[in-house]
């Protein structure tokens, strides 16, 4: 691969897997397997250390996943910062790969040490900080640096105690470890989920994450999460080795894992793998791997940290779990962008604590690459215990009377011929604005929270069609409450909830609205990218696929989808018809722009008068280029109260200036703040 390549498959790997890890962070609703995101970024880091020019502070090879809001969202919980980094830890599905790990822990502490192994709990992070014995502090994991206080919430988790009993624990400690879900609450919320037409959670995961983050706390007492904490930061509290930490915190009534072991050698280790391996199947919650710890605490002092993991430990993950069972039959799916996807139906089988009736076959080249029959007995596994997926069939168990599926020619909705590109893997419906579920797919994603941010889901879309009232995005702003009672089960309430969420839509900034519209193969990324870069909808529209080219985030493929998109006569049509309605379709100026801080690098650290998202924005404001890590590049260290003292010891160490906000306000043509148009629902423009 040559460095051009390398550098788009690196920009290609980074915007992966940070739209991915805020689905699975923030959204709790992953669209990607555990597996393929860490092979994902096993790749980036190994074109990173070949290309080490390329490496950048935001690369997610640098930076943990964070379950923050993204800059301008609304948030409920304040934010605060973390007394220790709370970092992630290093992943790998390899026993030889966790020989390695032992194999330079004795290479580099060269005497005797020991190692504390644990179960991997699939739940989302929690640091817990008592004062005097009294639960005082609850963040999540946040960005590693700064978390969301959920104390109000943790305080009505019934196993973690708001009063310590005994005696001997520090004036101040922090301890850390996961909220679990166990599969009995999992499977009853699930349950309650779907009586109420509500998504139901892909997991238990993703289930005790959202459950936390809920606004009414009785409510989270109500969900059935436990707490199971696993981690006493050193710096807390003298203990010679995590065992004596974690025997310490069970007798003051905390809730620590009765399952780990302490382990001598290589091949204690690997028994106590191999053993958890099966026996995790019988547990009343979700684990996903082993974490093995080196327990000394001295020595983990010495082994010390990367940016985002410590030396002293790693993580085995367990490969999928499997599970065989009788395919019944296949349907085909269409999707929004008119995509048909082949579904497989199956006899019911219980699968990583869920039961499984449905899973992806891909396309219609997987199909054949797995010679699937209706009627096969085939293997499913929940890629990280996430989306079902078929890996395989099992010939010896094929029926006689077993056929051979054959994909459709013509789109199962409308009719239509299908179409393949070249390139693509995936069949097309061509009509897509006379095809019912892309029109309503459509609709879906115009009203999305991401989007618009309407409230309204299937159901109501699904009725909104039927009865003929909404066939484009516009025509949503057309609808009268007269006409939303008639749909089933509306009433007064519900009918005003809707049409005061469609006026405040008018209010997204261009980029969402841009967003909304649904162009195939434009995300959010290149959304905000086009709208920077063009200032108005009538500018995107007349540029040429060389133009759009030219933008950064958008390359050949997109740039002739967007091209194509706005030589449709009935999409400028309906884009006239929002413009009627008063939706923004250009990018406001910032305000009190200056050229001041040009050419300069500012790093912040610690926390100021104003958010760090408005000081970030300041600097960019006034020219200037924002930094996550201290560089020589680094023209400032800009330091609020609580900076960060290795961000404050390399700069001293490099020369670089530090300055303190007021020193920084001084510097700009006004020392008021600049307040930038924000997006209400997903980022600062």
């Amino acid at each position: 691969m040559t460095r051009i390549e390398a550098e788009i498959r690196i920009k290609e790997l980074r915007d992966i897997l940070w739209e991915n890890s805020r689905k699975y962070y923030v959204d709790n609703a992953p669209s990607m397997s555990d597996y393929d995101y860490d092979q994902l970024m096993r790749e980036l880091e190994d074109l990173e250390g070949q290309y080490p020019e390329l490496v950048s502070p935001d690369s997610p090879t640098q930076k943990v996943g964070s379950d923050l809001k993204e800059d301008g969202e609304k948030n409920d919980f304040v934010q605060r910062p973390h007394q220790f980094p709370m970092l992630s830890l290093g992943n790998t599905y390899s026993i030889a790969e966790v020989e390695e790990f032992a194999d330079r822990a004795v290479r580099t502490l060269e005497q005797g040490f020991s190692y504390s192994c644990e179960l991997k709990f699939d739940g989302t992070a929690i640091s817990l900080t008592y004062t005097d014995g009294v639960l005082t502090r609850a963040l999540t994991r946040g960005d590693g640096v700064v978390g969301d206080d959920v104390t109000r919430n943790v305080k009505y988790i019934s196993n973690i105690p708001q009063k310590l009993k005994g005696s001997g624990f520090p004036h101040e400690f922090e301890i850390r470890g996961e909220i679990l879900m166990p599969y009995e609450s999992f499977d009853k919320l699930n349950e309650q989920r779907v009586r109420d037409e509500d998504q139901p959670f892909a997991n238990p995961r993703n289930a005790a994450s959202g459950s936390l983050k809920l606004q009414d706390p009785k409510e989270v007492g109500k969900r059935g999460l436990c707490c199971t904490l696993y981690h006493i930061p050193a710096q807390c509290a003298d203990f010679p080795t995590h065992t004596a930490a974690m025997e310490a915190a069970a007798s003051w009534g905390l809730p620590v894992s009765d399952r780990s072991r302490l382990c001598r050698d290589i091949r204690e280790i690997e028994d106590y793998i191999a053993y958890w391996d099966v026996e995790r199947k019988n547990l009343p919650f979700a684990t996903d791997g082993i974490v093995i710890k080196i327990n000394e605490i001295d020595y983990q002092k010495t082994l010390g940290y990367t940016a985002k993991f410590p030396r002293w430990a790693v993580a085995y993950k367990f490969k999928a779990e499997q599970a065989l069972t009788r395919l019944v039959s296949i349907d085909y799916q269409v999707g929004r962008t008119g995509a048909v996807t082949p579904v497989a139906n199956l006899e019911p089988v219980h699968l990583s604590g869920t039961m499984v009736r449905r899973a992806t076959l891909n396309n219609a080249d997987q199909m054949a690459l797995l010679d699937i029959h209706v009627g096969d007995y085939v293997y499913v596994e929940k890629g990280g215990e996430i989306i079902p997926k078929i890996t395989a069939v099992e010939p010896a168990r094929r029926p006689a009377d077993a056929q051979l599926p054959v994909f459709p020619a013509f789109c199962p909705d409308c009719g239509a011929r299908l179409e393949k590109a070249e390139d693509e893997a995936k069949w097309f419906c061509p009509a897509q604005d006379k095809c019912p579920t892309q029109i309503k797919g459509r609709i879906l994603h115009f009203l999305g929270r991401k989007a618009m941010n309407v409230l309204a889901g299937d159901a109501t879309v699904d009725q909104m069609f039927d009865k003929g009232l909404v066939k484009t995005p516009a025509d949503l702003y057309d609808i009268t409450k007269v006409e939303l009672l008639q749909l089933d089960g509306w009433k007064d309430r519900s009918a005003d909830r809707f049409l005061e969420s469609l006026r405040k839509s008018v209010e997204v900034p261009f980029s969402r609205v841009l967003f909304a519209l649904g162009i195939r193969h434009v995300g959010e990324t290149t959304a905000k990218a086009l709208a920077a870069h063009f200032g108005d909808i009538d500018k995107i529209a007349a540029a040429s696929v060389e133009e759009l080219v030219a933008i950064p985030d958008v390359g050949a493929i997109v740039a002739k989808s967007i091209y194509d998109y706005f030589r449709m006569p009935e999409h400028i049509d309906e884009i006239e018809r929002l413009k009627a309605h008063g939706l923004q379709f250009t990018m406001e100026a910032k305000k009190a722009s200056s050229d001041c801080l040009a050419g300069m690098t500012v790093v912040i650290s610690g926390n100021f008068s104003i958010s760090r998202d408005e000081m970030k924005h300041l600097i960019e404001d006034n020219g200037g280029k924002n930094s996550g890590s201290v560089s020589k590049k680094t023209s400032y260290l800009l330091a609020g109260t609580k900076p960060g003292p290795e961000k404050i010891k390399k700069a001293e160490d490099l020369g670089v200036r530090i300055i303190s906000e007021d020193e920084f306000m001084a510097m700009l043509p006004s020392a008021e703040p600049v307040f930038i148009e924000q997006d209400l629902f997903g980022g600062l423009i």
